[in-house]
């Protein structure tokens, strides 16, 4: 038997409701606003990388003073600045969040996540570039790292790009862990990865058995896919695949652990 859908009334406006991309902007600017409501936590991220390209970079002029050398430590540097955002903003955020009750009510809207998810994304995007004008600053002012403004542009959305992993890693730790937890997991993966992917001291100088393994690592292939872009200089032939193979397994972690966060709150 077949059901008729009754017609609407004569004169009836019909209304839809806001689109995916007015939700999404909506849930970006919720979360800026959020986050700079804590100014250390904006001014912590700014620091850091920052920091370490005063004290460790430029005091050293045979790096300092080389164009292509101070340029690769700006891109090893901006690579830590990226790694550290995401995984910070997706892993002990978004567990601190999902302790929050409002952010058990706004899963239940009919909008789904992917608003949430997506302006989460955005917001932490917009974080990471931010965190990159004072290091780009100091790399300017001080050494002599140098590149044409395209390569820059190109750079600053390359590092986006060789960061996914990373934010994919967060959202696994955030959907999987308490906050608590998340935090100290954020912080035993982000330095052991930064220090063996070369983000703070240069891959060129490792032993054989380190630059090995270094380069089965996700940090050091985005590491060398961004210096590639910013100076030409090769990257190893596997750095592609090794990024994405890491992407991959980051992605299939956090779909399970948000289907696992889900089934535990919704069923």
């Amino acid at each position: 038997m077949s059901t008729a859908t009754a017609p609407a009334p004569i004169g009836a406006i019909t209304r839809s409701g806001p689109s995916l991309l007015s939700l999404t902007l909506l849930h970006a600017k919720f979360s800026v606003l959020e986050t700079i409501r804590t100014p250390i936590a904006v001014v912590g991220n700014l620091l850091f990388p920052t920091l370490a390209m005063f004290f460790f970079v430029v005091p050293q002029a045979s790096v300092a003073g080389n164009p292509l050398f101070a340029t690769a430590a700006v891109g090893q540097l901006a690579m830590f600045s990226v790694m550290s955002t995401f995984l910070f903003t997706f892993g002990s955020g978004v567990a601190e969040d999902r302790a929050l009750p409002f952010e058990g009510y706004i899963r239940t809207l009919p909008a789904g996540a992917a608003p949430r998810m997506l302006g989460r994304v955005l917001a932490g995007c917009l974080y990471a570039l931010v965190s990159l004008i004072p290091l780009g600053v100091v790399g300017a002012l001080f050494t002599q790292a140098t590149a044409p403004p395209a390569t820059v542009l190109l750079a600053a959305l390359m590092v986006l790009v060789v960061g996914l992993p990373f934010l994919m890693l967060g959202l696994a730790i955030g959907y999987r862990m308490s906050s608590k937890a998340a935090i100290a997991v954020v912080q035993a993966v982000l330095f052991p990865l930064a220090f063996a992917g070369g983000l703070f001291l240069p891959a060129e100088i490792f032993p054989s058995w380190l630059n090995t393994l270094s380069q089965a690592l996700p940090s050091r292939a985005g590491r060398d896919l961004l210096i590639q872009v910013l100076t030409g200089q090769q990257a190893y032939a596997l750095a592609l695949p090794v990024l994405i193979a890491w992407g991959l397994l980051f992605t299939a972690l956090a779909v399970l652990a948000y289907r696992r966060d889900e089934g535990r709150r919704f069923n």
